[in-house]
């Protein structure tokens, strides 16, 4: 009994410091670190949190936009930060694919890393130009198949959430052969969509939507569960004959892997407050962000590791890497 007692006094002293600092957290303002560009579209929803956040905590949430090396340079900074809750990494789908991509990494995106929250799902628009004779996509398929190599795609750069998206569709439509073309961000590739010559983009639908509404490109699948209320006419994968399609580019908040659980709850539970709040909520909605506000530690950690299995052998398959 005497030697159980001490194990379980010495657990106790253990948890202490992480209790303590769940208890008084934040005690001094919050670095946010975005591993993109201000005012792009991680950057604004993150932006968003961290106000409401700071409304209603004792310190201030300080969003950091560090970038370079694709999210390498901004991840790399909360990698080696220290976890006491005040360094925390907010970022993308780019998380998962990394280790395919960068195979010289500096950190382990896995190992140095604690999963937050899951702030929400973006999902994916398939997109083609109005002369492509495709007014779906079964029909888009066929037109694929039936020539191999002809037509060509754009994407916001190897490995982005726009490739991925590309590849997996390409996948599942039977291996379609069709040329990647890369550009520095979506925005870059557009004119050449519009202009006709790429033939199909697969987008975020934020960016989407103002093309589509306009009828400058025609949609012809979102990646969603349901139809988005900003395109109603636009069918889902599953309903257009592609059940097995699923593709989003997804928010999540991280911290270094040495930051105690019960703080990781904490911070948990600060996020989620945040981004239910109704205004919150709604402006997020309007960026075509489903998002979550019930996510914990464990199902983020979980939803992470399927990401990772899901696209990972993507990538490596088609031999997709950034040297």
């Amino acid at each position: 009994m005497h030697r159980r007692s001490l194990l379980a006094a010495s657990a106790a002293s253990l948890a202490l410091p992480g209790l303590a600092s769940a208890q008084s957290w934040p005690t001094q303002p919050v670095r946010l670190v975005v591993p993109f560009a201000a005012g792009g579209p991680t950057d604004v929803p993150a932006r968003l949190i961290a106000e409401e956040m700071s409304r209603a905590m004792p310190q201030r949430v300080i969003v950091e936009n560090r970038t370079g090396a694709g999210v390498v340079v901004g991840t790399e900074v909360i990698a080696k930060a220290s976890g006491d809750g005040h360094n925390l990494l907010y970022s993308t789908i780019a998380h998962a694919v990394m280790r395919p991509l960068f195979p010289r990494l500096p950190f382990d995106p896995v190992k140095d890393f604690t999963p937050v929250a899951l702030v929400g799902v973006v999902p994916m628009v398939l997109m083609v130009n109005k002369e492509i004779p495709a007014r779906n996509l079964q029909e888009l398929v066929a037109l694929l198949k039936a020539n191999p190599g002809k037509f060509d795609y754009a994407s916001a750069g190897n490995g982005s959430a726009l490739h991925l998206a590309g590849e997996l569709f390409l996948k599942l439509g039977g291996g379609l052969k069709v040329n990647h073309v890369p550009y520095r961000g979506s925005a870059a590739a557009y004119p050449d969509v519009l202009n006709g010559t790429i033939a199909m983009i697969v987008d975020v639908a934020a960016s989407a939507v103002p093309f589509v509404q306009k009828g400058e490109l025609r949609a012809l699948a979102v990646s969603g569960k349901a139809r988005s209320p900003l395109m109603p006419d636009v069918p889902t994968f599953a309903e257009a004959g592609m059940p097995d399609y699923e593709a989003y580019t997804w928010h999540m908040v991280f911290a270094p892997s040495s930051t105690p659980a019960p703080l990781v709850q904490t911070i948990n539970a600060a996020f989620n407050k945040a981004v239910a709040v109704p205004s919150v909520k709604q402006r997020l909605e309007e960026l075509t962000i489903n998002v979550i506000s019930d996510s914990t530690p464990a199902s983020a950690a979980a939803f992470l590791t399927s990401e990772m299995e899901k696209w990972e052998p993507i990538l490596r398959d088609a031999g997709i890497k950034v040297e």
